[in-house]
This record gives structure tokens, C-alpha cells and sequence, in this order.
């Protein structure tokens, strides 16, 4: 098993299928797209092991708490991991995470953005290691996002 996947199963954690989209919902983009080395990741959201969109839903601050959307952003790790593998065939292949760029709905008045996204964040540096795991990042907060998810994100790798 590669090294990436076995931290995984060691974790327990587990990688979701690909994304059941409500229904009616064309999504007409790849997951993740291959250019000169690197792999633009489009944005995630938190899925359940069976592939569906996790909740709770709503705005952080108000429906979903700060520790329910850290756990969303860990959720949304998991599902950006599951269609990395798809697309690679080998998380190995994954040298380095360059960039995060996390978006929170947030309530009004809610500005503990970063908290949330270092769900992910923390996860993928205990995958990868401090050198490869870290990344630039952004945490910013959204009127709103699709489906009424609580955590967006997307990414960019480095691939040897």
C-alpha cells in the first residue's frame, strides 16, 4: 500500500467516492486538472463516506458551529484526497502542497475563518509532513456557497 494511503487506513479515515451531485446538477469541470507538473484541485466540499454532501448546512456561526465546520474542513481534506487519487492513481505522486484557499459561509459577524480551515490544513501536514505538507493558504468567509455547505476548498500540488 502506498505511504499516504496506509497514514490513511492507520488514521482510520477513509476516501470518499466521487461526489453524488443533487439532482438536476451539471457540473461540467474536472475535479482536478493536470498542467506542467501541477495539479489545480477545483473546490470541495465535506462528503460522507458514501459519497453524498456532509452537513450540517447553513452558515458558520449560526447553524453549524466553529468546531462542527473544523471537522467539515477535515471532511473536505478527505474528499479532495479521494478525487486526488482518482486522478493520480497514487497520492504518493503528491511532492508538495503549494496553495489553500479556503472559504467559510460564514454568519455575519463571524471572523474565526483560519480555526475552520486548519481542519484541513492539519490533516494534510500530518499526511505529508511539515515540508510538503505546508502551503500558502487563505481563509476567507462567503455569503454563501453551493448547496447551503458550510466549507469550500480548493488546492494546488506539486507532482513528481
Amino acid at each position: 500500500m502506498a505511504r499516504i494511503e496506509s497514514k490513511l487506513a492507520r488514521m482510520g479515515l477513509q476516501l470518499p467516492p466521487p461526489l453524488s451531485a443533487p439532482g438536476g446538477v451539471a457540473l461540467p469541470f474536472p475535479w482536478v486538472n493536470l498542467r506542467d507538473g501541477r495539479a489545480f484541485v477545483s473546490g470541495h466540499g465535506p462528503q460522507e463516506p458514501d459519497g453524498s454532501l456532509a452537513g450540517p448546512f447553513g452558515k458558520v456561526g449560526a447553524e453549524v458551529s466553529e468546531a462542527e465546520a473544523h471537522l467539515l474542513a477535515r471532511k473536505t481534506a478527505l474528499s479532495m484526497l479521494g478525487s486526488l487519487r482518482r486522478e493520480l492513481g497514487d497520492l504518493d505522486r503528491i511532492v508538495a502542497w503549494n496553495r489553500v484557499f479556503g472559504m467559510v459561509n460564514a454568519a455575519p459577524g463571524f471572523d474565526r475563518m483560519p480555526g475552520v480551515i486548519n481542519g484541513f490544513s492539519e490533516l494534510i501536514i500530518a499526511l505529508w509532513g511539515a515540508e510538503a505538507g505546508r502551503h500558502a493558504r487563505s481563509a476567507v468567509g462567503m455569503a454563501s456557497l453551493p448547496f447551503g455547505i458550510a466549507v469550500e476548498i480548493e488546492a494546488e500540488v506539486t507532482l513528481g
